[in-house]
């Protein structure tokens, strides 16, 4: 099983409400949308097997395009959504995020830890590499998810790499990766 997944942190997208739950709904502004098409003819240009992205629609609105382009539908995956970091909108925001980064293992009530989020990235990238398997999936999602998948494979990854994370990023691996072996399968003792 191999599969080259590309990973797209979404494109600028209108500022969460202060005061209220990160909407899902929330869309790319002009500049993200415009950035968005831009990137659609690189993307288009790794011939993808299939596009798969979070349902939030800044995530979905960033890889329509190249979906488009390359003649396939974008397909959507709750587990690919963001970090339920289970802060509100805030506009110091940095410095909780900081602290997670700090203590992946800290998580507020009722919401994921950073290493939950790891685990639930790189566990939804190992379903997609099986179910693609010799293919280029492009994988629209958030900026934390893309830095904890890519901090479960490659080291020193962490809380500057995530904060300065440009919108739209891309970054291409090459699954299972190196760092992160695929299970070995289950042995036959039959003859």
């Amino acid at each position: 099983m191999s599969c080259d997944v590309v990973l797209i942190r979404h494109a600028e997208s209108v500022p969460p409400s202060p005061g209220k739950p990160d909407d899902p709904e929330r869309p790319l502004t002009a500049a993200g949308v415009a950035a968005a098409e831009l990137l659609a003819h690189e993307l288009a240009a790794m011939n993808p097997t299939a596009v798969v992205s979070s349902p939030y629609r800044r995530a979905v609105a960033t890889v329509e395009p190249a979906a488009r382009k390359a003649g396939l539908e974008v397909m959507t995956r709750w587990e690919l959504r963001e970090w339920d970091s289970g802060l509100e909108p805030t506009p110091d925001y940095a410095g909780h995020y900081e602290r997670s980064w700090a203590d992946p293992d800290f998580a507020r009530p009722g919401a994921e830890s950073l290493r939950q989020l790891t685990a639930r990235a790189m566990a939804a990238v190992d379903r997609l590499a099986a179910e693609h398997d010799g293919g280029v999936v492009l994988v629209g999602s958030h900026g934390t998810f893309v830095s904890r998948l890519l901090a479960g494979v490659r080291p020193g990854i962490g809380w500057p790499f995530s904060r300065d994370m440009p919108m739209p990023a891309v970054h291409r691996l090459r699954w299972p990766h190196e760092n992160y072996p695929a299970p070995k399968a289950a042995r036959s003792d039959r003859s």
